[in-house]
């Protein structure tokens, strides 16, 4: 046996915004025995990272490069636009993708929104991180358009977002080698899809039950029908019993009772 076979453990790789925690407590809970270890990649890099074996599956944004993999979608982020604190768009609950027409909408490379009209007027040259990009709406260089994760995770006490309804969303999937659907890469899959420690994915919980015994014999335990007893005896239905007719055995007992003599007085 090998020493892989005797410490089996899981590697998970993990987009940044997205978080983890609390699937990877839920692991931790049911296989204690088994560890595991948390990969940090770019979003451009997930997908390569899975087919390159870097991790056993990998939660990352898509669309990915589906080449080789099996992806689940499990949910779609807000998006917002990351805005300085005394912007004026801070005074409203949401701003539509057309309020932003004027503004310098910061475009930055590693951006993960799948644009088909990018609002608002390009910067002079593109940021080339989300966190360069935060980094310039705090200096007042434009505003950004990201996932609401990726604002929480470069949040600034200087800064504020509000939602674009209108805007695409980032969708974020659990992903994996399609050849590779190994024992351990189901019971993440079960975690993230909220199965039960007693789920059995998919299969039923309970073997079906047989039949009931009388019914699979067709009635066999049951009583003969009348009709059917009395046609196997000689009795017709309706019909006469025996061969005796019910009249002469009257008759007969009439003429009895005429040929017995009387007492006299």
């Amino acid at each position: 046996m090998t020493s892989s076979e005797e410490t089996p453990s899981f590697r998970l790789a993990y987009v940044p915004g997205v978080t983890p925690g609390k699937w990877v407590r839920i692991w931790n809970e049911r296989l204690p025995g088994v560890p595991l270890t948390l990969v940090g990649v770019s979003a451009a890099e997930a997908s390569d990272a899975l087919r390159g074996r870097a991790a056993d599956a990998g939660l990352v944004r898509l669309p990915i490069d589906r080449t080789a993999l099996s992806a689940i979608p499990l949910y779609a982020e807000t998006t917002v636009v990351v805005i300085p604190k005394d912007h004026i768009m801070a005074a409203v609950d949401e701003v539509p993708a057309a309020e932003l027409a004027d503004d310098i909408v910061l475009h930055p490379l590693d951006d993960v929104l799948d644009w088909q009209d990018r609002p608002g007027r390009p910067a002079n040259e593109r940021p080339a991180t989300t966190a360069d990009a935060v980094e310039l709406v705090a200096a007042g260089v434009g505003l950004l358009v990201v996932p609401q994760s990726l604002a929480r995770l470069h949040h600034r006490k200087d800064l504020t977002y509000r939602p674009v309804p209108d805007a695409p969303e980032s969708r974020v999937a659990l992903s994996w080698l399609e050849d590779e659907t190994t024992d351990l890469v189901e019971e993440f899959i079960g975690i993230v899809r909220g199965r039960t420690v007693n789920s059995t994915r998919g299969r039923p919980k309970t073997p079906p039950q047989p039949k009931d015994k009388r019914a699979e014999t067709g009635g066999a335990g049951r009583k003969p029908a009348a009709g059917r007893t009395a046609g196997k005896s000689g009795v017709k239905p309706g019909g006469k019993a025996g061969g005796k007719n019910p009249r002469s055995g009257s008759a007969g007992a009439k003429a009895a009772k005429r040929g017995k003599p009387r007492r006299r007085p």
